[in-house]
């Protein structure tokens, strides 16, 4: 099955948000950039997280591989902000054979 068939199970941990991408003490860098470029931040995170899974299936999933765990993914977007400025997302995804989903691995902003 391939990855764009199953973007409607994907599965986005709020984790990847909350401990490190929207977390100063994680990685301010990140978390500056996610700010500035688009608006979001720790207390808007859920829309962030709806704005990658509702756009995921219009921006086209490049093959990275396989390390053992499953096939690896790179999807950039562009997304519109919660401050109306659209900037590029790059996320990584593994479709997970043991596991059987597809699974964000990290989402940054994309200069």
């Amino acid at each position: 099955m391939n990855f764009l068939s199953r973007v409607a199970k994907i599965n986005i941990p709020i984790k990847k948000f909350t401990e490190y991408a929207l977390n100063e003490q994680a990685d301010k860098d990140k978390t500056i950039a996610f700010e500035r470029a688009l608006g979001y931040n720790l207390n808007n995170v859920d829309k962030l997280i709806e704005n990658i899974r509702s756009n995921i299936s219009k921006f086209p999933a490049k093959y990275k591989g396989n390390k053992g765990y499953g096939d690896l993914y790179e999807v950039v977007m562009i997304l519109e902000g919660e401050n109306g400025k659209s900037a590029k997302v790059l996320t990584a995804w593994m479709d997970d054979v043991k596991l059987g989903e597809v699974r964000l691995l990290t989402v940054h902003i994309d200069n």
